[in-house]
């Protein structure tokens, strides 16, 4: 091998790793996302599991405003939109809540392990309580989800994948 094979020689390998395609059910700590013309950047993310069923949040951070985009494939992809609000719920969660003139009623509850990355490391491993419910029509909802003592309460909506777009922001 010459000196300059030595020096400038398979370089480009190590620096031309292909980046993965994102979609929204492999978006990384790092990424970018854009949703409703705002630029995102993904801080945190939490996967959930529960019984073979498995789901996560991306936790989104532009300026001070934090928001979190969950994706979970059911039946079909499901994507949504939370933000943080203050309810005085505890456990045992009730059938139904009331917000702001509106009330939601439980869908779905139960315990799922946690696995997170980013600023949401720190739960790395532990149990969470959840519960998710929604409005009469089926267009708002609340996420419940309580961590030892604290409960904590998100209002969300439905999306659609075309209504965001990811940048990778890593390999």
């Amino acid at each position: 091998m010459g000196l300059f094979s030595k020096l400038f020689g398979n370089k480009k390998s190590e620096v031309e790793e292909e980046i993965k395609e994102r979609t929204v059910l492999s978006i990384e700590v790092g990424d970018i996302i854009t949703y409703d013309l705002i630029d995102y950047e993904v801080v945190g993310k939490i996967m959930y599991k529960d019984h073979g069923y498995e789901w996560s949040a991306y936790q989104l951070l532009e300026g001070k405003k934090t928001v979190w985009l969950s994706a979970e494939m059911d039946d079909e992809l499901e994507l949504g939109i939370y933000r943080s609000i203050s309810i005085p719920l505890a456990e045992p969660f009730p059938k139904k809540v009331d917000y702001e003139g509106t009330t939601y009623y439980l869908e779905e509850e139960g315990n799922a392990q946690v696995f997170g990355q980013g600023r949401s490391q720190q739960i790395n491993g532990r149990t969470v309580h959840y519960a998710d419910y929604s409005d009469d029509g089926e267009e708002q909802f609340l996420s419940v989800e309580a961590w030892g003592n604290e409960v904590e309460v998100s209002i969300g909506y439905s999306i659609e994948e075309f209504e965001i777009k990811i940048i990778a922001g890593s390999k």
